[in-house]
């Protein structure tokens, strides 16, 4: 029999409502929300659940999605199921973190939140994001290198499907130049910020500061960094690869790959949205992906999952 992954979304798949059929049906999700709320001084449940603006500003959305993933993750740990591997989109990195044991939660709601609101300070004017559609990512990296200021790849997402962070101009400028290479299509993304680029060096050095005064801890399985797309084993690598993921590229595409090759057939999608379903329809068809964004998507994974460790 396969492994099994549970990955975690990054900040984009957030929605008014998120989480709260967990919150009203399950005691375990409830608390761990409102672990959050009290770790935090914030209402996640406002957060979440009622019509707001603050969901989409990154300093509250970023914390706000992670008490979802969080609460839904422990859902699933009370039933007895637990991953043999993980992973997250960005601050979906901080739900692996938790599911391998590397932070608990207290400290990791305590570091996602400084996170936020370090990356919204940090966010400087003149900054964009584009998605690149159809263009493989060496003549992206290629372009990006070519191209006069700060422009880079924020994330690898899956084949086709590439996103560049930077400077407005440089971002722009770096379009033209994959237009004119034969890119499908290109979006400029409607974000805050040019997030994992190099403009976001000082909130990783903010970050540092806040990791200094949590415990990390020896990983009980093994997660796929973004920054390396390879497991962290050890509790040594953990601070360092969060320091640096703030201001590099996201690789998600690899970070799947790594998983796969090591025998992973079974993905669990944790939080919100689809979005990591959609990836992994681009990187590989092959693999079984169940969706939990809901307490009905809990209820058929649970069963499918069950079913699975039966039969291995």
């Amino acid at each position: 029999m396969g492994k099994t992954a549970f990955i975690f979304p990054g900040q984009g798949a957030q929605y008014v409502g998120m989480g709260q059929d967990f919150y009203d049906k399950m005691p375990v999700c409830r608390q761990v929300m409102d672990k959050a709320g009290e770790v935090t001084g914030l209402d996640i449940p406002k957060i979440c659940f009622t019509e707001n603006e603050e969901i989409h500003i990154t300093e509250y959305t970023q914390i706000a999605m992670l008490s979802v993933e969080a609460a839904i993750l422990k859902a699933l740990e009370q039933e007895g199921l637990v991953p043999d591997v993980s992973a997250g989109l960005s601050l979906g990195e901080y739900g692996a973190c938790i599911a391998s044991g590397v932070l608990s939660l207290e400290d990791a709601f305590f570091v996602v939140r400084k996170r936020g609101i370090f990356m919204q300070e940090a966010v400087p004017s003149g900054g964009a994001m584009s998605a690149v559609m159809g263009t493989d990512a060496a003549v992206i990296e290629q372009a990006c290198q070519e191209t006069e200021g700060i422009v880079s790849i924020a994330n690898y997402n899956c084949p086709g499907q590439i996103v560049i962070t930077g400077e407005e101009r440089a971002v722009a400028e770096a379009s033209e130049k994959l237009k004119e290479l034969g890119a499908r299509r290109i979006v400029p993304l409607n974000v805050s910020g040019p997030f994992h680029s190099a403009m976001l060096t000082g909130a990783g050095e903010k970050l540092a500061e806040v990791l200094e005064h949590v415990t990390v801890g020896e990983p009980k399985i093994p997660y796929a960094a973004n920054v390396t797309a390879q497991y962290v084993t050890e509790a040594s690598q953990a601070k360092d690869l969060l320091i640096r993921q703030v201001s590099s590229s996201v690789k998600w595409q690899q970070c799947v790959e790594t998983m796969i090759a090591d025998g992973v057939d079974t993905f669990v999608e944790i939080g919100p949205g689809k979005t990591l379903s959609g990836f992994m329809r681009k990187i590989c068809r092959d693999v079984k992906m169940l969706n939990i964004q809901t307490t009905e998507d809990f209820t058929k994974a649970v069963e499918t999952l069950k079913k699975q460790s039966t039969e291995a």
